[in-house]
């Protein structure tokens, strides 16, 4: 089994539901062989750089995935048929590859990503909390100016009355 990506663009007009029909007919083909679905992204609409089939968008999907090359064949055959492919590129990222260690690395990842998420939902509550004591710090750092600012003005009335009186003294 090799390691595999590929990007294939869509037409722009395509339903968001014929979008997904393409990508599972994909994944059908991967799986049905006896590959792995390591990672989909739907990268979405983007502004291609040149006209395609007198497209000026196309709907950018990814693929990470490992399989066998038949399989790679049989999915770039369909895209070669369906009109709903505008282009596809694939490239392969390993000669080999154990599809047990993909299998961890996702589980893995997985858990990861779980944890992740519950760390996120207790950083939800805490943003509330740190506004409120970055507004209280704020407020505090703002009062400690205006009050160096009134000692400063005391001190300068203060060293005038003595520089005032020691003029007087030395007269």
């Amino acid at each position: 089994m090799r390691r595999y990506e590929t990007i294939f663009i869509v037409r722009s007009n395509i339903a968001e539901d014929e979008i997904d029909a393409v990508i599972n007919k994909t994944s059908s083909i991967i799986e049905g062989d006896g590959g792995i679905i390591i990672r989909i992204d739907k990268w979405g609409l983007k502004k291609l750089a040149y006209l395609i089939k007198k497209e000026s968008q196309g709907y950018y999907v990814y693929l990470d995935y490992a399989s066998i090359p038949a399989s790679v064949s049989e999915m770039e055959r369909i895209f070669r048929i369906d009109d709903k492919v505008l282009k596809y590129l694939t490239i392969k990222l390993a000669d080999s590859c154990d599809p047990e260690a993909i299998k961890e690395e996702l589980a893995s990842a997985e858990a990861a990503l779980t944890s992740d998420d519950d760390e996120a939902k207790e950083e939800k509550a805490s943003p509330v909390e740190a506004a409120k004591t970055t507004t209280e710090d704020e407020v505090k750092k703002e009062a400690i100016p205006s009050e160096t600012a009134a000692i400063s003005d005391e001190d300068e009335a203060k060293e005038e009355e003595e520089s005032s009186s020691e003029e007087k003294q030395g007269d």
